[in-house]
């Protein structure tokens, strides 16, 4: 007989998904559109990807401190507490004087935003049936590029429409409303259930899967606050394009594989994965520019480029978090989601900042050229872990 298959689309999960795509959809209207507000209050380029990088440094540090606490106060508490808070900064936002104002906030709205992240994968973690959880992740994953491919297409439309202080005011109003939305989740566990509060270092097997995603977000670094600037300067006609085609790239990866070509093993795919994302960063750097038979072939470069890369990216990402999460303790899974996140966002921190100085002392396609070079070196560290999560090689050793 055979057996039931598990229940992946419970309201629970359709609502959480929901959410998680409309708090990217709306951070990343904020990413493309603050550079471009802070070269119109004088900032450099080099200087217009700072703000990223204080807000992913906070992103980064706070996920250490949001993962476990997610677990000692429950993921739904700190959901909600997160998009309250995040309101008020999109509203502190619209009437800020000046740049300093933002440099003190950003931290701030990174750790809230890493809340944000933490609790929402850990949550859904937990909802989703172990037997079926790497395709509910798969699944899931969906909402966060989903939100990349439509912020900024909205974002760069509304801030010459509404002008940054109406646009800020309207963002800040849309997490008024998912601090409402997210109430209507189960509740969590009565706090007697609850694990006790535990932070310091990330457990062992979390440090290899960190590393990978460090090196995967200092290539991915410069793209939210530099590729529309790049853009514009090419006086492209889709400014959005790469981070569009980057999100849409995610989605068709996933849909390729079906949804279902993760198997036991996720981290046995992911040597795989990131050698199609170096491709894709590697043509950003290097595929011919100018025109031919009428084509844009700059255009052309951020479309093609920016899809390959994306098509792995986000299978990378969502492998590695299923890896993580499959081998975890389950009173330990926001630690660990907060360790991966804190590796990331310290990898976005530095790729914005480095490589935007390469970009302005250099040319924007020296810069994605480093970001590629980081991937060689993050794809044997893919390869080392694959080895890892043999199961013929564990059984092997252990014998």
């Amino acid at each position: 007989m055979d057996t039931p298959r598990p229940r992946l689309f419970t309201p629970a999960f359709v609502l959480l998904t929901s959410f998680y795509f409309l708090i990217f959809a709306a951070g990343y209207q904020l990413f493309p559109v603050l550079p471009l507000r802070w070269r119109e209050m004088g900032a450099t380029l080099a200087e217009s990807g700072h703000f990223m990088a204080a807000f992913t440094l906070g992103s980064g540090l706070g996920a250490l401190f949001t993962g476990p606490l997610g677990d000692r106060l429950g993921q739904r508490r700190v959901l909600r507490g997160a998009s309250l808070f995040c309101a008020a900064c999109f509203g502190a936002y619209a009437v800020m004087p000046g740049r300093w104002g933002f440099y003190v906030l950003a931290p701030l709205h990174g750790l809230l935003w890493s809340g944000l992240r933490t609790a929402s994968v850990a949550k859904v973690g937990g909802l989703l049936p172990d037997e079926a959880r790497a395709e509910g992740l798969s699944i899931f994953g969906l909402a966060s590029p989903g939100g990349v491919a439509v912020g900024p297409l909205v974002g760069l439309w509304l801030f010459p429409h509404l002008g940054f202080h109406w646009h800020m005011a309207l963002l800040g109003l849309a997490f008024l409303g998912l601090h409402v939305m997210v109430g209507r989740l189960p509740k969590d566990l009565p706090k007697a259930e609850r694990p006790p509060l535990h932070l310091g270092p990330p457990e062992r097997r979390v440090w290899l899967p960190a590393a990978i995603l460090f090196l995967l977000a200092l290539s991915y670094g410069p793209m939210p606050p530099y590729s529309a600037q790049e853009a514009k300067a090419l006086g492209l006609a889709w400014p959005s394009a790469l981070l569009t085609c980057f999100a849409l790239g995610m989605v068709a990866m996933r849909f390729a594989l079906g949804m279902r070509g993760l198997g036991a093993e996720p981290g046995r795919l992911v040597p795989w994965m990131m050698g199609i994302t170096f491709v894709g960063n590697l043509l950003l750097a290097v595929l011919p520019g100018g025109t031919f038979l009428g084509l844009n072939l700059e255009l052309t470069r951020h479309i093609a480029g920016a899809l390959i890369y994306g098509a792995g990216y986000g299978m990378v990402h969502t492998l590695i978090f299923s890896e993580v999460m499959s081998r975890g303790a389950a009173d330990r899974r926001g630690a660990a989601v907060g360790a991966l996140y804190a590796a990331f966002d310290g990898g976005v921190a530095a790729g914005s900042v480095g490589l935007g100085w390469i970009m302005q002392r250099y040319s924007f396609r020296i810069g994605w050229a480093v970001g590629a070079a980081c991937l060689v070196v993050a794809w044997g560290l893919c390869v080392r872990l694959a080895r890892n999560g043999d199961p013929k090689r564990t059984e092997a050793v252990r014998a």
